[in-house]
């Protein structure tokens, strides 16, 4: 008597694979036939674990964003000055990047085709406007030039930060801490105050 092979696969498992294969293909570019051979499973038992590929979308720029978020939670994120909470972010950031590479991949790579990509886009605006809000205060206590536009200052910092992605790959020798201090260094240098 010979046993089939039973579904190994657990939501998460399966999650980290449909990120891959959405990152390879794009999400408008990948069928459940392909999150099914990528997976090494049928299609019906992808449907034991998820309602379709939506809500792997969900599930995975929900993990991303809820990484960012908790960030603005954190201690160094409320307490002190706002100069040094903005670079308490940014190194925070930087950290959520390297260690969720490929879900916060996925998550600056949404276009707002689907629901579940523009509630997305709609929370990462929200995450932006709160990264300017700190800005605006760090610059209001004179620890930013006031010369420099507080939207644009945002949108570099997090442009810098969020190219990470298509270029850093984890090697030995470079850690998280390293990328986060150059990051931090070669941003915040430029728009702090000279005293």
């Amino acid at each position: 008597m010979t046993t089939a092979k039973r579904d190994t696969y657990t939501p998460e498992t399966l999650l980290s694979v449909a990120v891959q294969v959405f990152n390879e293909r794009g999400y408008d570019g990948t069928s459940m036939e392909h999150l099914s051979k990528a997976a090494g499973i049928s299609k019906s038992s992808i449907y034991h674990h998820v309602a379709g590929k939506e809500e792997l979308l969900q599930r995975a720029v929900s993990r991303a964003l809820d990484e960012l978020f908790a960030v603005l939670g954190e201690t160094g994120a409320i307490r002190g000055r706002a100069v040094e909470r903005v670079e308490y972010v940014t190194r925070r950031t930087v950290e959520v990047l390297v260690g969720e590479l490929p879900y916060v991949t996925l998550l600056l790579r949404v276009r707002g085709n689907t629901r579940t990509e523009r509630w997305a886009l709609e929370r990462r605006r929200e995450f932006d406007h709160q990264v300017a809000e700190l800005l605006k205060a760090a610059a209001a206590e004179g620890d930013l030039r006031a010369d420099v536009d507080i939207r644009l200052a945002t949108r570099l910092l997090f442009g810098m930060v969020n190219s990470l992605v298509e270029w850093y790959r984890p090697h030995p020798g470079t850690t998280s801490d390293q990328l986060a201090d150059a990051v931090v260094s070669m941003a915040l240098d430029g728009l702090r105050t000279q005293r």
